[in-house]
């Protein structure tokens, strides 16, 4: 589904960009984290030029493998939200578990997100599902997100298989094709 002048306004959602996704050993650790980080960098780069807005999201769950007190659950230097963008933190898997990003989304007539961002098998499947069933709309960045390996092998089918389940809920597109649809909504 393209994006379109007429459309409403687009809201970048950045999902869990914090450093344990990114440290090697970690168990959150994601293999292609890299790659995804930068896409959502020009993401946040192009929302950020137009003046567009920002959600950030950040997992604070009180799990014996996520140490809320770690300054691994930090953000991502890079990622780290600027003055006028919201945040969100969220002790379960989908974001709507934090009651200030619940309400919030329920205050936003006709809201369409966009999610780019790590913990695609939790948090943003997790949000994309919810928010789904509250009739919020969401397109996910295929080559802007990503998860940690499954424990039993099949890495290989794992974020495919993840993006196949989303596409249930929410509308799939590319990095390149939204930042050329936004170019023509700026214009």
């Amino acid at each position: 589904m393209p994006v379109s002048v007429n459309d409403d306004p687009l809201v970048l959602v950045c999902a869990d960009l914090q450093g344990e996704y990114l440290t090697p050993g970690r168990r959150q650790f994601i293999l292609e984290g890299d790659a995804a980080m930068t896409r959502c960098l020009e993401l946040l780069a192009v929302w950020r030029n137009r003046q567009w807005p920002v959600m950030h999201l950040k997992r604070i769950a009180q799990a014996a493998w996520f140490d809320p007190s770690s300054r691994l659950t930090d953000w991502i230097p890079e990622a780290r939200p600027q003055p006028g963008e919201m945040t969100f933190e969220h002790p379960l898997p989908s974001a709507y578990s934090s009651s200030r990003f619940a309400d919030h989304m329920s205050s936003i007539p006709k809201v369409r997100c966009v999610v780019a961002g790590f913990s695609l098998d939790e948090t943003i499947v997790a949000t994309v599902v919810d928010g789904f069933h509250r009739s919020h709309r969401y397109r996910v960045v295929g080559d802007a997100v990503a998860c940690r390996l499954p424990a039993g092998g099949g890495a290989a089918d794992y974020k495919p298989s993840v993006m196949n389940v989303i596409a249930n809920f929410a509308t799939l597109q590319s990095s390149a094709e939204l930042i050329r649809a936004s170019g023509a909504m700026a214009a």
